[in-house]
């Protein structure tokens, strides 16, 4: 058994929301959990296999400019870490051919993706088959959402949860695969990891506001195939304690937030697998 799990949190260019998701994984009990400007990765100050548990946190990285995190995916595809001939992602890749984790939210499950870490089909890292693109309000979405999970998910970040309610910030949040075999696979492989629902938690939803971004089968989040990797637009970390919740002066609720238990579940695989 690990006896230190070490997590980190990228940050800079424009990233807003790495103290949130910090703080998410001191509460879960991660031993140590720095705050890393992209910046020192690439100077070669910090290093990506010093740690278990990556996590990309939400925020207008660039600006956006280019789109949602395209600017940042040709940083780390192309940039090469000082001194080395290898590329950050190099070094990513390496990441994840240990069995580490990383949780991208919002701008980092955009990254992700953009990447091609995700859907990530038999580990053919670096392929883009699916996107997440313009949401079909045409507006920035700043509301509350109910998520349903598959029970059937590989997703080592979602064990135990069955209903949950997360806020979404998004401007391009409407996911969109590359043709319908993609979808197919998704569904068949079970790396749907959560759909926009209703109340009960029952059904996916499609209809506006409880599918924020007409986003294709209500897909909220997916993960690859081993389920170490998960991206998801809504934001477990801004839902930490029951005064994160919009209505907690209305309604007696769980001291703990529902995100937590997604940064729980990491730290303790890691801490359990290696």
């Amino acid at each position: 058994m690990l006896q230190r799990v070490r997590s980190m949190v990228i940050t800079g260019n424009g990233t807003n929301c790495e103290w949130e998701m910090a703080h998410a994984c001191r509460l879960a009990g991660s031993d140590e959990v720095d705050i890393v400007h992209i910046s020192e990765l690439l100077s070669g100050e910090k290093r990506l296999d010093d740690y278990h548990f990556l996590n990309l946190p939400g925020g207008f990285v660039d600006g956006d400019d280019l789109g949602s995190a395209k600017a940042n995916a040709n940083r780390l595809l192309h940039v090469r870490v000082r001194g080395t001939e290898e590329r950050l992602y190099d070094s990513l890749l390496r990441f994840i051919g240990e069995g580490k984790l990383i949780l991208g939210v919002c701008n980092g499950f955009q990254l992700m993706v953009k990447l091609g870490l995700l859907p990530g089909f038999d580990g053919g890292y670096g392929t883009q088959t699916v996107t997440l693109t313009y949401n079909d309000s045409g507006k920035f979405e700043d509301r509350w959402v109910y998520l349903k999970p598959d029970a059937a998910s590989p997703c080592v970040f979602t064990l135990g949860l069955d209903g949950v309610y997360l806020p979404v910030r998004h401007g391009e949040g409407k996911l969109v695969p590359g043709d319908k075999a993609v979808l197919k696979r998704l569904h068949d492989q079970n790396q749907v990891v959560f759909q926009y629902c209703d109340e009960s938690f029952q059904e996916p939803e499609m209809t506006y506001p409880r599918n924020p971004n007409g986003s294709t089968d209500a897909i909220a989040g997916i993960c690859n195939e081993t389920g170490r990797l998960f991206g998801l637009m809504p934001h477990p970390e801004a839902y930490l304690h029951a005064t994160n919740h919009p209505r907690w002066t209305r309604e007696t609720l769980p001291e703990e937030g529902q995100g937590l238990q997604i940064f729980r579940n990491a730290v303790t695989f890691i801490r359990r697998e290696f």
